[in-house]
């Protein structure tokens, strides 16, 4: 486990009881990193990654570190012949995120990325009933706002990185979009696109980042996708609308709730979601198949990110 912030405790909190053995933690401080350790029952500890990774005993690197040593880290692990699950964002760029697909594949390793919007049973409910030609997506929208103008995470406490709404959470937002209206195939959705409209002001001067993103995508089959994220808003707000020819569902992250039409459902909270990630990965790992959300099928969002990016630099 690479990161030991409020991912790499869930993860770590995910593992405890199941038969894998957490064997290695990588943190920034010793102090804080060997207490971490003691605590989830890690048989050993590091402040170097690279130290971590000689270890011939570890099978499955699970890396939640800064966003921006994502890459870096999975294409060393990979090196080292571990199976790697990447925290969101895969990668801050087009170029990292097929490295590392590329990578894999050359060394016959998986490689995973927490998405967890897809794990979530109502989605998967909806995508089996999409598959099976009982509803159609009309609408897909799916909204990320919060206040970050300083870099404190989650938890409360300052970081040592810089975050970003379009490679981070816009990787949420676009990818849980293109998923739902492709029936479960991303890459299906993003090859019927047949318009893309997004605005991005220029970075910050405070935060060096744009702070703001709205992204419009039109299918062949007119149906609508609309990505809205900011990190000046002090109202916090993660949902997932969606609107088919049958019936409309709110997914609100935050409040884990889901409201179909005019009913309102109780739904397994953040954490527990995403607990599946890694037992999944894990699971996927010994059974020699493909994670639920495998790095490759992660591409289609990260090239339309990388065509937002492209179209604010020109």
């Amino acid at each position: 486990m690479i990161g030991h912030g409020m991912m790499g405790t869930w993860h770590s909190q995910s593992l405890q009881n199941t038969d894998c053995v957490l064997h290695t933690l990588v943190g920034r401080e010793a102090e804080a990193t060997e207490a971490f350790a003691r605590e989830y029952g890690y048989r050993h500890w590091f402040v170097d990654y690279q130290q971590a990774l000689r270890s011939p005993e570890i099978d499955i690197v699970i890396i939640a570190g800064p966003s921006q040593s994502h890459a870096q880290m999975a294409l060393a692990a990979l090196e080292h012949g571990k199976h790697v699950l990447v925290e969101i964002p895969l990668a801050l760029s087009l170029h990292d995120c097929e490295r590392i697909v590329d990578t894999a594949a050359r060394l016959n390793l998986m490689v995973g990325v927490v998405h967890p919007m897809r794990f979530r049973r109502e989605h998967r409910q909806l995508v089996e009933r999409l598959k099976a030609g009982t509803e159609k997506v009309l609408q897909v929208q799916s909204r990320l706002f919060l206040h970050r103008r300083e870099n404190i995470g989650s938890t409360g406490l300052k970081r040592c990185w810089t975050d970003n709404l379009l490679w981070h959470h816009g990787a949420h937002l676009v990818d849980v979009a293109l998923w739902l209206t492709g029936k479960g195939d991303p890459a299906a959705a993003a090859a019927s696109i047949s318009n893309v409209q997004a605005t991005m002001p220029e970075a910050d001067e405070a935060t060096g980042i744009s702070m703001e993103l709205a992204v419009l995508m039109e299918t062949e089959q007119r149906q609508s996708m609309v990505c809205t994220g900011s990190y000046n808003s002090p109202d916090r707000i993660f949902d997932i609308f969606v609107v088919t020819d049958r019936d409309s569902y709110r997914l609100n992250i935050l409040d884990a709730t889901l409201k179909q039409g005019t009913h309102l459902l109780e739904v397994d909270p953040e954490q527990d979601n995403n607990a599946q990630v890694a037992r999944d990965f894990v699971v996927a790992v010994r059974d020699r198949r493909e994670p639920l959300v495998p790095a490759h099928s992660v591409l289609p969002a990260m090239r339309l990110l990388h065509r937002i990016e492209q179209a604010q630099i020109s």
